[in-house]
């Protein structure tokens, strides 16, 4: 495979099973990162928070995510709240992945392929199907039904020029940048990357992936509140 290996995909969040953190906590987790963080650009003016950070096995960050307006809820249970109409959730997380050229197993005997849009693409897609759950799945089938979609997200970031992928082009620092985009009956997933170096990967639904810029996240830190 040219793309980064399935582990920095499941590299685990930071906070490794503790109990949930403050929000100093949180940002701090960010804070250590050695590259940019992004986000959605200042046209959005709604809520945004912290999600999790991934690692490598020596501890640097590797990724993390941003989420921006309603935090989502899984989609069937939210489906059964609203009613007939479904979700009214309107979300967007912009996922960054730090540009690793070389990068060590976990076991730190070798090294794994590096990082690349198929890594943000990967991320993004089963980000996505964090908050999914066709309703007609019972509870018991859920990890055998995530399982298959995880591994069929795994396979379409490996595929980017494939046919379920188009082409869109989004601002990133007001740089018109391409982005590989796909959407599914669950919401949207895109993937690229940006002039400072850094993989970007996001996905949502209830808010249209068309009308979206990025931007470096000024001070991070404002987010401990």
């Amino acid at each position: 495979m040219e793309t980064t290996s399935r582990s920095v995909a499941q590299a685990p969040a930071a906070e490794g099973g503790q109990p949930l953190p403050s929000a100093r906590r949180a940002v701090d987790d960010y804070l250590r990162a050695s590259f940019p963080w992004y986000g959605l650009d200042e046209a959005f003016t709604g809520p945004r928070w912290l999600m999790q950070v991934g690692t490598s096995a020596d501890g640097s960050v590797e990724h993390g995510s941003i989420g921006h307006g309603d935090e989502p809820t899984v989609r069937s249970e939210y489906a059964a709240a609203a009613g007939a109409d479904g979700p009214k959730e309107k979300f967007a997380v912009v996922v960054t992945v730090a540009a690793n050229p070389v990068r060590r197993s976990a076991d730190g005997t070798g090294l794994l392929e590096a990082t690349s849009v198929s890594s943000a693409a990967w991320l993004a897609g089963v980000g996505l199907l964090t908050f999914t759950w066709p309703g007609q799945i019972d509870h018991s089938l859920r990890d055998d039904w995530l399982e298959q979609q995880t591994e069929t997200a795994w396979e379409l970031a490996d595929d980017l020029d494939g046919p379920v992928w188009s082409s869109l082009t989004l601002p990133v620092d007001g740089v018109p940048t391409p982005f590989h985009y796909r959407e599914s009956e669950f919401g949207w997933v895109l993937a690229g990357s940006t002039p400072s170096g850094v993989h970007l990967g996001a996905y949502g639904r209830g808010m249209s992936a068309y009308g979206l810029g990025f931007a470096v996240i000024k001070d991070i830190g404002a987010y401990a509140g």
